[in-house]
């Protein structure tokens, strides 16, 4: 555990205190701990958790931290597996206090603050029977999910998250309070529709709502064999794009919807969302029904917001690897199953989501996420808690990705773990990198917002 060294002076954490109306909490209040906590696990002992009410608040809190010279890390749902979502010593802005949401069920927009979750926000829309897609865990926060590019239940019908973000509130290094959309500072709302939160404090997105409430969903579990896991990706890229779908190849847990038989073998969990009629649904499903005699089957009507992982688990490490495939042939599919087989974390698994559709139809250079022609996204996580066990499962992690991946090049900067940051420029393809690093010396020419993934400014950059 770090413990802080060179913690602000007392009037530097009372000008805090005076400047905002929301918390200052330090190690002396007996909330702090809390505070800190973070769903990613990392256990880190920052100056001060504060949580501003608004932009203006917001504002404030970057021209304090400026004055004097202290990290800032910016946290939305605090599930960031690289550890961004809180700092040593410096300062944490947790936009926790910024939940508010106003839905135009005319238009069918919302403005949310990003302290909400994609559960709260999918709950309340829900109640006018409408969505937005965002991932597929209901306790991530909107913010970090949305700058990163969001892929989740409605991706290949709706598209990404950042496809049906229409405006964004950001505060600036400088403390400007900006509105940015496709007329007012383009450049901007560009960068941020993928190039996460290099680029100032997201404080509130304006979001394009469908019309989407029950749909043909749920979870389907497979014995997980070679052919199984091959001819799974295969069909639900080829499925029709009503039907998104992803996939967690791992070793059964006891959980209680499998049978005790298969406890400790390797399975495929699928979670499947059908946009459009019952009857549809069942046929779009079918193919990946037949590939095997399913363990359970759970699909049928339901509601969308129902789907979402509740994630209740306790605060835990993830060691992680992420690519884009084209497909998985059968020795690659052995070959996964041989290394989840020898995992010492908690839990393992790779997961694969199936792309394409409505995402697929974006240009590559109308947002700052580049890789729309990709067909699979994949996932390789290993979840543990201890930090002494941190080299064991990132090596573990990397060689598993080294059998599954397909050599090409290509990451998804909301799955990049701890000590990825030399991954970071994978995610950007050269001139969508080019482009943002130039961006960043408009907006952020000192790299204040450098605890995420850093797209440092274009002279540090050697841009």
């Amino acid at each position: 555990m770090s413990i802080p060294t060179a913690l602000p002076h007392t009037e530097v954490i009372a000008a805090f205190r005076a400047a905002l109306t929301g918390p200052v909490i330090t190690p002396d209040d007996a909330a702090y701990d809390e505070a800190r906590t973070v769903a990613s696990g990392f256990d880190r002992r920052p100056a001060a958790i504060v949580r501003p009410v608004d932009a203006s608040e917001v504002a404030r809190v970057i021209q304090l931290v400026q004055e004097h010279g202290l990290a800032l890390a910016v946290r939305s749902g605090g599930h960031s597996s690289a550890g961004h979502s809180v700092c040593d010593d410096g300062i944490v802005l947790d936009l926790a206090a910024m939940r508010g949401l106003d839905i135009d069920i005319e238009s069918r927009t919302a403005w949310a603050g990003t302290g909400l979750t994609a559960g709260e926000f999918t709950n309340a829309a829900s109640e006018h029977g409408l969505a937005c897609g965002f991932g597929d865990t209901a306790s991530v926060g909107i913010g970090g999910l949305a700058l990163g590019g969001g892929i989740g239940l409605l991706t290949r019908k709706h598209g990404m998250t950042i496809d049906n973000l229409l405006a964004a509130e950001v505060v600036t290094a400088d403390g400007r309070i900006l509105e940015v959309d496709a007329d007012h500072h383009p450049d901007l709302f560009w960068a941020i529709r993928g190039g996460g939160g290099n680029f100032g404090v997201v404080t509130r997105l304006q979001l394009q709502l469908v019309e989407v409430d029950e749909v043909y969903g749920g979870w389907l579990v497979l014995p997980a064999t070679a052919a199984t896991i091959a001819g799974f990706i295969t069909a639900a890229s080829q499925a029709p794009e009503e039907l998104t779908a992803l996939a967690d190849v791992m070793i059964a847990p006891p959980l209680p919807f499998l049978p005790p038989e298969c406890h400790g073998l390797p399975v495929v969990i699928a979670t499947l969302c059908h946009v459009g009629s019952t009857e549809d649904g069942e046929r779009a499903v079918a193919p990946l029904r037949a590939l095997a005699t399913p363990i359970a089957d759970m699909i049928g009507p339901m509601r969308y917001r129902d789907l979402l992982f509740a994630d209740e688990l306790p605060p835990h490490r993830m060691a992680m690897r992420t690519s884009f495939l084209d497909g998985l042939d059968h020795e690659a599919a052995t070959g996964l199953l041989d290394h989840l087989e020898v995992s010492t974390a908690m839990m393992s698994s790779v997961q694969f989501r199936a792309l394409g559709g409505a995402m697929a139809r974006v240009p590559a250079d109308a947002t700052a996420f580049a890789y729309r022609d990709r067909r699979v996204l994949v996932m390789v996580g290993a979840m543990y808690v201890d930090p002494a066990e941190t080299d064991q499962h990132e090596s573990w992690a990397a060689a598993t990705m080294e059998v599954v991946a397909d050599g090409t090049a290509g990451a998804y900067v909301n799955f990049l773990g701890e000590g990825e940051q030399h991954r970071v420029r994978e995610s950007y393809p050269g001139p969508t990198w080019d482009r943002l690093a130039a961006i960043k010396t408009r907006y952020d020419h000192t790299n204040l917002f450098r605890l995420n993934h850093n797209v440092r400014p274009a002279a540090a950059s050697g841009v």
